[in-house]
């Protein structure tokens, strides 16, 4: 007999019917007549709950069902006479396909640091499946937001030879035996020798080579994984991550700020209407958990908080006005900043922007045209001290977006990268595409992980990505 997943169960409700289920066992309880099964097989949050008479079971069988344990179900579809569910299944027969000794997710609540443990079997609690659904179902609305709107989606190199952020931090890759690195006189790397005859790395973005795409396809998108080695142990940094980038010909940095808010609101809309029950459970879990603080104010309610993005048009500043309110905002002047702002020209750090979205504005904030010196060096350009920037700013996350009009100029490219000390050698490819056809072009960059984490209303970004990759750490 064919298998029915539980979710197609739950939809259709077909009482009477024959079927076969197959799935993990959440929990079991039997008395002397009857065994009560929840069996859960990942395609929703909720479980089926399975009856059988205790009679036609074997004591060895009875043994083996524990949490855990996987079974094959074969039994008729009946309305349930409890309130919680709608349905159960009368079992007729019951296969064990594995059985569970020692297993360690038990009918109770784990903590999140437990669970990064065992992060293998962490897919089988009820918090890491409706996450990993909402993972799914968001990065299904990234796909079609991109192909309704025309884009053509690109596949980036992952090893490259060129830091697209000018920062440095970046992993390494090579086949030289490193007891026997080739080096010059000086005691640099020779990597002429090496597997790419260069010195290469794995990618912490794919934007250059989108924006040559764009120049050509006009508009594209980028969706894939990034890599950065910055030892930064925090709850919204990983070493390995997935980034969304598309990058538009023709688009100026206010068709970007466009971009940007549409595809935002597309996507948690979508995640909105697709995956109710997970976010439902999300919610509960999230005000459990704050109840449970019992401290300071309580929080927005998970739901209403997506909502609210979605109704609310995203304010947009300057960095200019964005330091003139937090100088004089009271954390400031009463020096809780751990990063006081003082003067301008400063790097805005999470704090300061958690502050103008959650306490100022109380909505998302897009912030433009920050100093050229704290920015990257494709930026266009603007009265010498400022860029054609933007980042998108979402409560309880800090920046979500970051992105540009690029600097399609080639007099002023070259000029900025020779004044950042980066090699014009190693990127001709990239200047050519201001030598031919240049044109006037915008993107950006979405951290999926980040994005995630805003819409499930989970706490440590640790917890939105399958198998996380943070400084020390590097399991499964």
């Amino acid at each position: 007999m064919q298998r029915k997943t539980i979710k197609a169960l739950l939809n259709s409700k077909p009482i009477d019917t024959t079927v076969c289920v197959k799935g993990w066992v959440r929990t079991k309880r039997n008395s002397k007549q009857v065994v009560f099964i929840m069996l859960n097989d990942g395609s929703t949050i909720h479980s089926l709950q399975v009856v059988m008479d205790a009679n036609q079971l074997t004591e060895e069988v009875l043994f083996q069902i524990t949490p855990g344990a996987s079974l094959v179900i074969t039994g008729t579809v009946a309305t349930s006479p409890g309130g919680e569910q709608a349905i159960e299944l009368h079992a007729s027969q019951i296969e064990v396909l594995g059985t569970a000794p020692n297993y360690p997710l038990q009918p109770k609540r784990h903590s999140l640091e437990f669970l990064r443990e065992i992060a293998h079997l962490r897919f089988r609690t009820n918090t890491f499946g409706a996450v990993f659904r909402i993972r799914h179902a968001t990065s299904y609305a990234i796909h079609h937001f991109f192909h309704t709107a025309g884009f053509t989606y690109l596949h980036t190199p992952i090893i490259t030879g060129i830091d697209a952020e000018g920062a440095g931090n970046m992993f390494g890759v090579s086949t030289l035996n490193p007891s026997q690195v080739p080096k010059y006189p000086d005691g640099s790397v020779d990597f002429t020798t090496d597997f790419f005859g260069q010195k290469t790395s794995l990618t912490v973005s794919g934007q250059l080579e989108a924006e040559a795409a764009a120049l050509g396809l006009g508009a594209v998108y980028t969706f894939g994984p990034t890599f950065r080695a910055e030892n930064s142990n925090t709850s919204r940094h990983l070493a390995e991550f997935w980034m969304v980038e598309p990058e538009v010909a023709f688009n100026d940095l206010s068709d970007n700020i466009t971009l940007a808010e549409t595809f935002l609101k597309y996507v948690i809309q979508f995640v909105l209407e697709h995956c109710p029950d997970d976010l439902a459970f999300l919610q509960k879990r999230a005000a459990e958990a704050q109840a449970k603080q019992a401290n300071g104010l309580p929080a927005v309610p998970l739901l209403e908080k997506l909502h609210k993005v979605i109704a609310d048009e995203f304010t947009c500043i300057t960095y200019t006005e964005a330091i003139d309110i937090l100088k004089h905002s009271k954390p400031n002047q009463k020096k809780k900043f751990a990063y006081p702002i003082q003067t301008w020209g400063c790097d805005l750090q999470s704090e300061h922007e958690r502050y103008l979205v959650e306490e100022h504005f109380k909505k998302p904030v897009v912030i433009t045209h920050y100093p050229s010196e704290i920015k990257a060096f494709y930026m266009r350009q603007e009265g010498g001290n400022t860029v054609a920037a933007m980042d998108v700013l979402f409560p309880g996350i800090g920046e979500i977006i970051g992105g540009s009009q690029r600097e399609e100029r080639l007099d002023k490219l070259t000029a900025v990268m020779q004044q950042k000390g980066m090699s014009t050698e190693a990127l001709q490819w990239y200047l050519d595409t201001r030598r031919l056809g240049t044109i006037p072009h915008s993107g950006f960059g979405l951290g999926l992980e980040r994005l995630v984490l805003f819409i499930s209303g989970m706490d440590n970004i640790r917890d939105v990505i399958a198998f996380p990759r943070t400084p020390g750490h590097a399991e499964f």
